[in-house]
């Protein structure tokens, strides 16, 4: 949606991509990351980037030594007209070195050519990392305009899916097109994953055994620093464990031990600021299937 967005104005965009960044990452890692995204606009970019160092083909950026260029001086001259500097999961940016990309963005809030897109996946992480209704934030009470890209309905689904494959010169039937709905739920990720595999000849019951690996891969990696007890309450909750009562006696009589209440409160609500349940429901049927897989 944000690529077809930018595709739409006409106004030169860097996608910086952050869903591969390593957590606690460096200074190298963030600079490394945004250099990335310049290169991938460089056509784009070449009149803005005057003092930017660019070697063949890649842009460069140093944070020390004598051709070092901090993020707020990169900012600043890429001010220099209209320009859009989208972050693509940039909840990932939460750790050591975010006040440095906070105190950036904060230092080009007025900047009039500059307008920063952030999009996230895990909601509450994402207000977490910007910190707007935190005084020691440096995002603190600066206004943002939010959008969030709910479920699409039976009709927008078939029709998103229709419009995609006549694009590219297939005819597939209604049929198809309700079940890929019913099984996706509208979730326009899930439909697009769907529409990119379907068109390469894989079928739809493959296509949802792929999903729930994606998924089941994605969850490992959210809950990686206590895969146990987090995958116990993600299991409980994906056999339909439908109460906090419920789900301790579950994560309980699995672990033979007791589990705190406080501990088990912190871990619902960090599955809840990472956009996978709400209310002990699974915002994603493919997470709740990809769940039941969990060791």
């Amino acid at each position: 949606m944000l690529k077809v967005a930018l595709n739409e104005v006409d106004i030169p965009a860097v996608i910086v991509d952050a869903r591969g960044l390593r957590r606690n990452y460096s200074r190298a890692d963030l600079y490394r990351l945004i250099a990335h995204g310049l290169t991938s606009s460089l056509d784009k970019l070449r009149d803005l980037i005057s003092g930017i160092r660019v070697m063949g083909l890649e842009v460069e950026l140093s944070w020390r030594g004598r051709d070092s260029l901090s993020l707020i001086e990169l900012f600043d001259k890429l001010n220099e007209r209209k320009i859009i500097i989208a972050i693509d999961e940039a909840q990932r940016l939460r750790g050591p070195q975010s006040n440095e990309l906070k105190d950036a963005l904060a230092h080009s809030y007025d900047n009039r050519n500059i307008t920063f897109i952030l999009t996230g996946s895990e909601a509450g992480l994402l207000h977490d990392f910007l910190g707007v209704e935190d005084a020691s934030s440096p995002l603190y009470g600066r206004f943002y305009f939010e959008v969030k890209l709910d479920r699409l309905s039976r009709d927008q689904s078939i029709d998103f899916l229709s419009k995609g494959f006549e694009q590219l010169n297939l005819r597939v039937s209604e049929e198809v097109l309700e079940r890929a709905y019913e099984e996706f739920d509208g979730i326009p990720g899930w439909l697009t994953f769907f529409g990119n595999a379907y068109s390469s000849g894989i079928s739809l019951e493959r296509i949802k055994i792929m999903a729930v690996r994606t998924a089941l891969e994605e969850l490992e990696n959210m809950i990686r620093d206590n895969p146990r007890r987090y995958g116990l309450v993600l299991r409980a909750i994906a056999e339909g464990k439908r109460s906090w009562s419920d789900i301790k006696e579950y994560v309980e009589e699995r672990e033979g031990s007791t589990i705190s209440s406080s501990v088990l409160s912190n871990i619902i609500r960090n599955l809840e600021d990472m956009s996978v349940i709400s209310r002990y429901e699974f915002l994603d049927p493919v997470y709740r299937e990809a769940a039941k897989l969990l060791p």
